[in-house]
């Protein structure tokens, strides 16, 4: 996982043979996506935000580092789900991380980037 490349992109934009491995890092699947249009090789729902932690952020950019913080503990107490996501990972060069969030820079998908390549 070292020398893989990691891209965020919406899950309401198209998939793009230069995505890799997509994961789909929500916990819900998104609004009126057809799973097979989102060509989703791995739904890590596992390591997505628990749902009191999704309530309570609401996409809230003023929440942001509350967020970010309290989903890397969530994240740091999960390391079966970690592990997985890990495997999902493992033989790819390039992996897009998939989410439906509107924000495009606060959204689950970019903090769990900035935690895994932390953990590099």
């Amino acid at each position: 996982m070292e020398s893989m490349e990691l891209r965020l992109k919406r899950a309401y934009e198209e998939p793009a043979a230069d995505d890799g491995r997509r994961i789909l890092v929500d916990r819900l699947w998104p609004r009126g996506v057809k799973k097979a249009d989102a060509r989703i090789d791995f739904w890590a729902r596992e390591v997505s935000p628990s749902t009191d932690l999704r309530k309570r952020f609401r996409h809230d950019s003023a929440l942001w580092d509350e967020f970010r913080r309290l989903y890397f503990r969530e994240l740091d107490a999960n390391p079966e789900g970690l592990a997985k996501l890990r495997d999902a990972l493992a033989d790819a060069s390039r992996a897009t991380l998939v989410y439906a969030a509107r924000d495009e820079h606060h959204n689950n998908a970019a903090a769990l980037a900035e935690y895994l390549n932390a953990c590099r």
